[in-house]
């Protein structure tokens, strides 16, 4: 009941959240509607730029969050990097996932697709936020298929289809879509903040409130989809049993972790350093995952696994809560059908192929080699790698002990690696400058540890160097090769009759005792070395690696983003200023009372006849005014101002 409580009220929530961005949408345009209107107006007297540069401001926001929403709200589009899986490609594959939906009690997927993740997820994009049916998919890690038994794989399956038979897939659709649209609507802030100082100023406040939204939003939906994986694994130990479930959780964990660890640890190294990658890395991963030597680390991962608590933001449970659950129920016996066979499920090499190039994908990908010859380059390169810094030792030491500047090639690059340098300077008691030149040399996880001098053995680099040296000299004669070993250096495997410990003790006898070198010259001649040859250069595929750039930038996603974000804030405001400025431009004059004037006439009316008689040219004619009222006339009234004589005044002429 509280679960449902919580389902509804996330709904709600969803709900009011895409109401909320309707409605900041909808003011906004109000706002600019309100702004043009008012700039066409008669009495506008200047444009109103304080409102165009605020809707053009907040124009990247509104735009970026009204794109989430509308983009999350929809069914997602289908996955780029998967490959569909018909029924003709896969049979088995199709015919097992059927008889499981059938035992589960759900209506099959209507579409299979393979992924490179050690993951499986089933989706339904349904319309109307996920409310209505929709189209099923059911998506497949290929590298659960290399490192799963078939009862392992029969529990994931099941396990995805029991999502499906308890209606999970549409509660799981809102709550995705709904957790993906408020990370959108947030990526579309930050991005706009980044873009435009103007946005920058004001981001702070609705990015706040937008965090604390999706935090209630996951509070919410987190215990209702964790309690949907919890049944979806009582669905499936009920179809495959309550401990193939279990062994499935903890090895795909383990896979997990093995796969990151496969292309971080082995493809991409081989990759940086020779330019090539396999045809199908399934395989490859495959055989890494088989081998002897990984049982033991294996079991360790699986062990770390149940310990490792849950993620805040997963909607799976913690695996050791899963396994408690799963202990709790009863036990099942060992089931029946051809699932269960002990072949593994596998499909066509060509959708490993094809996924192999999603996967490994770019202008830089690499040369595509067979997987198998690949393994062979991969344990030739972990081999022969610390050659290149035996050979930046030699130079260094013959330079420094001035033994000679070292012979330069016709082509202009320094004298190959050969065995008889090295043997010359052991010769020559130079043995510790060497070793500790190298020592310098090796990566900080290779070093000698630095401890008590008793136990370290500044020595042991350097003959283990001299023993890769002429293991490279024998399988460049064809004679030797070398073996993966997915947790150390590669094995030499040398001709028969000798065993691989041989190689290594002549190389150490030589580098700790003074004048063995010889006896390993004899050695080395029966073996039919010649210790003057030098190292061929396709053997040390390191030493002409390519140059890669670890600086920290913006990727090119998120360059694109704030492109085009700026591109959209600079239109958004210059087009709101043209037009703004256009409509108080063009807006109507105010008409003001005034006294009529008569104007120019173009036409002459002689003795006041009809005026259609045309002129040569114009008459200008008195205008005319507005008679003004006669102002009232004042008298005085009579005898009321005495009358004034002046005769008397007026001086008089002297006769």
């Amino acid at each position: 009941m509280i679960a449902t409580a919580r389902a509804l009220l996330a709904l709600a929530l969803l709900a009011v959240f895409y109401a909320l961005i309707a409605a900041m949408a909808l003011l906004w345009a109000a706002f600019l509607v309100a702004a043009l209107w008012t700039a066409g107006t008669p009495e506008a007297t200047t444009p109103p730029t304080t409102v165009v540069t605020a809707c053009a401001a907040l124009a990247p926001i509104v735009f970026g969050m009204v794109w989430a929403v509308i983009r999350t709200a929809r069914p997602a589009a289908p996955r780029a990097d998967a490959v569909t899986v018909t029924r003709r490609g896969a049979p088995e594959l199709w015919r097992r996932v059927e008889e499981l939906a059938l035992d589960v009690g759900t209506r099959p997927p209507g579409h299979i697709k393979l992924t490179a993740e050690v993951n499986a997820s089933v989706t339904e994009d349904a319309p109307l936020l996920g409310l209505a049916p929709g189209r099923r998919v059911l998506y497949l890690g290929l590298p659960l298929l290399a490192g799963l038994s078939p009862a392992e794989l029969r529990a994931v399956l099941a396990h995805e289809l029991g999502h499906y038979s308890g209606r999970h897939s549409r509660f799981g659709a809102v709550a995705h879509r709904g957790a993906a649209g408020l990370v959108a609507a947030r990526q579309a802030i930050q991005d706009a903040s980044a873009a435009n100082d103007l946005v920058r100023l004001y981001a702070g406040v609705p990015l706040l409130l937008l965090g604390l939204y999706t935090h209630i939003f996951r509070w919410l939906t987190r215990p209702v989809r964790r309690r949907q994986e919890l049944e979806a694994d009582r669905e499936a130990a009920r179809v495959a049993g309550p401990g193939a479930v279990a062994d499935a959780l903890c090895s795909t964990a383990a896979l997990e972790t093995a796969w990151q660890e496969f292309l971080a640890d082995f493809l991409a190294p081989m990759r940086r350093a020779t330019g090539r990658i396999p045809d199908d890395p399934f395989r490859a991963f495959a055989h890494m995952v088989e081998a002897p030597e990984l049982r033991e680390p294996m079991g360790a991962l699986r062990a770390r696994a149940v310990e490792r608590p849950a993620d805040p933001d997963d909607a799976h449970p913690a695996l050791a809560v899963r396994l408690e659950r799963l202990s709790r129920l009863p036990a099942r016996g060992p089931g029946t059908g051809p699932f269960l066979s002990p072949e593994p499920l596998s499909v066509q090499p060509r959708y490993a192929v094809e996924l192999g190039r999603v996967l490994l994908s770019g202008p830089d990908a690499g040369t595509r080699v067979p997987w198998r010859d690949w393994l062979t380059e991969l344990a030739e390169h972990r081999a022969t790698r610390i050659l290149t810094l035996l050979a930046e030792a030699v130079r260094g030491v013959e330079e420094t002990e001035r033994m000679g500047r070292p012979k330069a090639q016709p082509d202009g690059e320094p004298e190959r690696l050969a065995i008889h340098r090295v043997l010359r300077l052991l010769d020559g008691g130079r043995r510790m400058p060497l070793a500790r030149a190298l020592n310098a040399r090796l990566p900080e996880g290779e070093r000698m540890p630095r401890g008590d001098q008793t136990e370290q053995d500044p020595l042991a680099p350097l003959a283990g160097a001299l023993a890769v040296l002429i293991g490279a000299q024998l399988v460049a004669r064809g004679t030797a090769y070398w073996a993966m070993n997915w947790t150390g250096p590669s094995i030499l495997v040398p001709p028969d009759g000798i065993a691989p410990e041989t190689i290594r003790t002549w190389a150490d006898t030589a580098v700790r005792l003074p004048g063995q070198t010889q006896r390993l010259g004899l050695h080395l001649a029966a073996l039919g070395v010649d210790e003057r040859a030098p190292l061929p250069t396709p053997t040390v595929p390191g030493e002409k690696a390519r140059r890669i750039s670890i600086s920290p930038g913006v990727t090119g996603p998120a360059r694109q983003r704030i492109t085009a974000v700026r591109a959209l804030a600079l239109t958004v405001l210059l087009g709101l200023t043209g037009l703004t400025f256009v409509l108080w431009a063009n807006r109507d004059e105010p008409s003001y009372p005034g006294t009529p004037v008569t104007r120019w006439n173009d036409r002459y009316q002689p003795g006041g006849g009809t005026g259609t008689e045309p002129t040569p040219f114009p008459t200008y004619q008195r205008p005319t005014f507005p008679a003004w009222p006669t102002p009232p006339a004042y008298h005085l009234p009579s005898g009321s101002v005495p009358s004034i004589h002046i005769e008397p005044v007026i001086p008089r002429s002297t006769p």
